[in-house]
């Protein structure tokens, strides 16, 4: 490249060129302005500081813990431990008391919901919603409808040991799979899924033999749900006659219900949680709405 050629000039701006050239465009040989200079040499005294003060460089078995010896596992640390202790009054009144004590008193009513609604979010709402509204296969909890009691003792019961979890003393009801079982043909299954649809006053399909799905009724399934089909709290057995359906009404749904049997598991709280939070998650739940005496 000839040295005219790199000492072009630029006829509109007056700036030297660098000389290099892209279909006659050329480049102008322009500095950086000093603002952005004096900005990354900034950063760069700032990133040696950093490495001298906070941990950052990586050792055989550890790392280096810098000049202010701080880590953020130990803040949090020390975070939860100061939270802890301006929360230790209520806490402590609240390990003590009875649940029922806890919902007369409004001062321990009051920060209980509040520490429930937060081990609600970060424990419950991914399968029972933000507001306890539920979703299908997971339970409602703002309505009065419980499959195992909507007591305060009830729910304690419910989150300590969960349901159909690894804990001896979960709910263990179970729901058998008639079908896969070979327990009920499908003729059965359709007449007692028509018989079911209409304990909930829900269109049947035309020409149903409701009779044989009674008969079906009260020789297989009466004796969890009840002869009225008004279910059985102990053993988690729904009501089938309040239009409320927890895996959906259709008929398709019942069907595959009744061949495949249905057992959902919750876990078990007790184990991950500890008693006053569970206390809290219970007072929580019992007051969104559903709650019972």
């Amino acid at each position: 490249m000839s040295s005219d050629h790199k000492k072009h000039i630029d006829a509109v701006t007056g700036v030297a060129t660098t000389g290099h050239e892209w279909d006659g465009v050329r480049e102008l040989n322009m500095p950086l302005p000093r603002w952005w200079l004096w900005i990354f040499y900034a950063t760069i005294i700032w990133s040696i500081g950093y490495w001298i003060v906070y941990p950052a460089w990586p050792l055989v078995t550890t790392h280096t813990s810098g000049v202010f010896n701080w880590n953020a596992r130990q803040a949090i640390i020390d975070d939860m431990a100061t939270l802890k202790a301006q929360r230790a009054v209520m806490t402590d009144r609240i390990a003590a008391a009875p649940l029922e004590d806890i919902l007369s008193d409004s001062q321990m009513l009051s920060f209980a919901r509040a520490q429930g609604r937060a081990a609600f979010a970060d424990n419950c709402a991914p399968c029972h919603g933000a507001g306890g509204g539920g979703m299908r296969g997971y339970p409602n909890l703002v309505d009065d409808d419980w499959l195992w009691g909507g007591k305060l003792q009830d729910i304690a019961l419910t989150l300590r040991h969960g349901i159909r979890s690894t804990d001896d003393k979960g709910r263990m009801g179970v729901m058998p799979a008639f079908g896969r079982d070979k327990i009920l043909e499908r003729p059965d299954i359709l007449a007692v899924a028509d018989y079911v649809r209409s304990l909930s006053t829900l269109s049947v399909t035309k020409g149903a033999d409701l009779a044989r799905g009674k008969k079906v009724f009260a020789e297989n399934c009466a004796a969890c749900h009840g002869e009225n089909a008004k279910g059985n709290r102990e053993i988690g057995a729904p009501d089938l006659t309040d239009q409320i359906w927890l895996f959906g009404s259709g008929r398709d749904v019942i069907v595959e219900g009744i061949i495949n049997g249905r057992g959902s598991v919750m876990p078990a709280w007790g184990g991950r949680l500890d008693d006053t939070t569970i206390k809290s998650l219970a007072v929580y739940v019992h007051t969104l709405g559903g709650g019972q005496k």
